[in-house]
């Protein structure tokens, strides 16, 4: 059976440049190519890098789904499909709200993960009785299957040493797709996840987990199991982990370079109606000056349009990211996917404003503000990126730490203010040379 995997093009935000769509190959894709590939033939297009083939008549296409991409999607089915082609969708917004899938815009859908899906749909069609639904309703660590890394193009990705060591998060913050009822946590196996990293075969290491602390006991387990490996690597945490010295320590010791954190907010009367429990903005700044002690950056995410706040919130958030030398800061629009706890409350409130989810991407205002106007937020949210990254901010954030200024300075000029140049660069040498020349240096800084 031939199976045809697809990616549907991402709309870029407007700070993005080709660089982000060019970022990281698809891992959920590339799970389900490691699924079939034994017995099936398996490609994979992905459309933010490549035009998608009509005309090559694969028994199944499979599209991968987030909220944004789906309209995107829909097209892609109709297009299959007239061809006669069973189309097949997955992914995080399927799995997190299957009600908003139009009916007939794909011959059937999997909800939860790949490994107890795909599985059961081959077999239904082969057997002529495919159903409209597929549900996983259990998976254990055993169950989880490492990604194809070596299926994909590797000149056309900056990073392919981007690994999961779990599924989901213990943390259920209504903006996020964690809130939904269908998403579940679970740790992999600690053997597991180290082939993965012998797989990618890089002495640097992106863990792309939505939690990578989500359970400290298998934390502390698999970051004593990769001690001996002398790798360097980065990582999404909750803030909670920073109170945590010993493990704070540990990280450190066995190669942690810098955290991904999502503060969201400053403001106490913002965070405290979305459930971020785990968030204490009284002690945020004794959380960074704990990871800064130990050598480690941060990466902060901001989100906003919560609820409380204001005008005000953009240039306070600046002042306390500048003062607190934040040494990369990404910015959201607050966006109510559905699905989530947060899109059921705002749609209550009879606050969503726009329905069309290509622009549901968090850099679209979709909702009725509480206490700005639409205009206010989105402008406040593109002078947040300006003057974040501005020439004197940039330099007034420099880690005071000589080892970590390269990387610090790779991020800030080449990602995020000379983005365009730094994409055509990409362009020229290829994203998996630059890729390359920075895992090296963030290895040997």
């Amino acid at each position: 059976m031939f199976v045809k995997l697809v990616q549907p093009k991402m709309k870029k935000r407007p700070m993005d440049t080709d660089i982000k769509i060019h970022m990281a190959p698809p891992l959920g894709l590339l799970t389900v190519a490691n699924i079939l590939r034994k017995e099936h033939k398996v490609t994979l297009e992905n459309e933010n890098i490549t035009e998608i083939n009509y005309d090559d008549n694969p028994d199944i296409v499979a599209v991968s789904v987030t909220v944004d991409t789906l309209p995107k999607a829909i097209e892609i089915s109709r297009k299959f499909r007239e061809k006669g082609v069973t189309v097949i969708a997955g992914g995080i917004h399927i799995t997190s709200s299957p009600e908003t899938i139009p009916k007939d815009s794909f011959d059937a859908i999997c909800i939860g993960d790949a490994e107890g899906t795909w599985p059961n749909i081959i077999k239904d069609y082969e057997n002529n009785s495919l159903k409209s639904v597929y549900r996983c309703n259990k998976l254990t660590p055993s169950d989880i299957v490492s990604p194809a890394y070596d299926f994909v193009g590797k000149d056309e990705y900056l990073y392919c040493n981007i690994i999961h060591t779990s599924r989901g998060c213990p943390f259920q913050c209504d903006f996020c797709y964690n809130s939904s009822k269908e998403h579940r946590y679970i740790n992999r196996n600690i053997e597991d996840v180290i082939e993965d990293i012998k797989a990618v075969k890089s002495k640097h290491v992106m863990f792309v987990d939505d939690n990578f602390v989500g359970n400290l006991k298998w934390t502390r387990e698999f970051l004593n199991a990769i001690k001996p490996m002398n790798i360097k690597w980065n990582a999404a945490v909750s803030i909670n982990i920073a109170y945590n010295y010993e493990l704070l320590d540990l990280m450190k010791e066995c190669g942690c370079q810098s955290l991904f954190i999502g503060f969201e907010s400053i403001n106490p009367s913002s965070i405290k109606n979305v459930h971020k429990v785990q968030n204490d903005i009284r002690n945020y700044e004794r959380a960074i000056k704990a990871i800064h002690d130990r050598g480690m950056m941060i990466h902060a995410s901001f989100v906003f349009g919560l609820d409380g706040d204001t005008k005000d919130t953009f240039k306070a958030t600046l002042d306390w990211i500048v003062k607190n030398k934040i040494e990369t800061v990404t910015s959201h629009i607050l966006t109510p996917y559905p699905g989530t706890a947060l899109y059921d409350r705002l749609k209550n409130e009879g606050r969503i404003i726009n329905d069309d989810l290509s622009m549901y991407n968090t850099a679209s205002v979709v909702f009725k503000p509480n206490n700005l106007s639409k205009e206010e937020l989105y402008n406040g949210y593109i002078w947040m990126y300006k003057k974040i990254y501005s020439f004197k901010n940039i330099l007034k954030r420099i880690p005071e730490k000589n080892d970590q200024k390269a990387a610090f300075l790779l991020y800030n000029f080449f990602y995020r203010k000379y983005g365009k140049i730094a994409d055509f660069i990409c362009k020229c040498i290829t994203y998996k040379r630059i890729g390359i020349m920075i895992e090296k240096v963030s290895h040997y800084l």
